[in-house]
């Protein structure tokens, strides 16, 4: 089983191949291909690679299937013997992101 730990924002994410993960919002289009070169952990076949703090030599390739609005998150205030209530709502923007393949990079030896 071959999987890695990727950091995107300030959030990390375990992926394999072919998974669909929704991360913060990406500045990029539909249907864009990226690059993620921000791993931390790689394993295959019970071999395991850890950075210190980030791995060279493996790269993560992602397709940018959407961008969407989370779910409403409604916030209330409320302030005793005033009858003082305030509500309000969020909705955080996501990228909905494709993993297409996780590839070692070899390096050159001299």
């Amino acid at each position: 089983m071959e999987y890695a730990v990727i950091n995107l924002g300030s959030k990390q994410y375990r992926i394999s191949k072919g998974d669909i993960i929704e991360v913060d919002r990406i500045a990029e289009e539909g249907n864009s291909k990226i690059d993620i070169d921000n791993v931390l952990l790689y394993v295959q076949d019970g071999q395991i690679k850890i950075g210190k703090p980030k791995l060279s030599g493996v790269k993560v390739k992602a397709k940018v299937l959407e961008q969407k609005k989370g779910k409403k998150i409604r916030v209330a205030k409320f302030q005793a013997k005033v009858r003082h209530r305030r509500i309000s709502g969020f909705r955080s923007r996501l990228t909905r992101l494709q993993i297409e393949d996780i590839e070692l990079i070899k390096s050159k030896s001299r």
